[in-house]
């Protein structure tokens, strides 16, 4: 279970972490994460990271939303130590899910927690890096002839 300070609750954070977060998606789950620009809460003391889970309907019945539940908030406690203080965290799980071992779900977690506590996203290009596609009017880029 996790720790009471460490629970996403109001509608209001699960918002700011969807909506200004950053995102990693994964085959099972999909992971929000929204670092904080100033961790410092009121008093002066820092927050710690908070986590909240979005499990619907389409993952299964009851029993098995639940367990997917379950298994996200114990995998999620055991890596609350490596992320930001002050940060929310927002774990969607995906159709796929209810059928998922905790094997994979551990690992798609762990991918997705990595590329957005890492480096920068796959979409991102390196500075100088010229990705563009000629956009030279005269240019026929499948070479055939007029």
């Amino acid at each position: 279970m996790l720790p009471s300070e460490s629970r996403l609750r109001r509608r209001e954070d699960f918002a700011t972490a969807v909506r200004r977060g950053r995102r990693a998606g994964r085959p099972l789950l999909v992971v929000h994460l929204r670092t904080e620009t100033d961790p410092h809460g009121p008093g002066g003391t820092v927050p710690p990271a908070r986590a909240g889970f979005v499990v619907s309907k389409a993952v299964g019945g009851a029993v098995v939303r639940n367990r997917v539940k379950r298994r996200l908030r114990h995998l999620v406690r055991d890596r609350l130590d490596t992320l930001p203080a002050g940060s929310l965290v927002v774990v969607r799980a995906l159709p796929g899910a209810g059928e998922a071992d905790h094997g994979q779900l551990a690992r798609d977690l762990d991918t997705a927690l990595q590329r957005l506590l890492g480096g920068a996203p796959r979409s991102c290009n390196p500075p100088g890096t010229d990705t563009s596609v000629s956009r030279n009017p005269g240019h026929d880029p499948g070479g055939s002839a007029r």
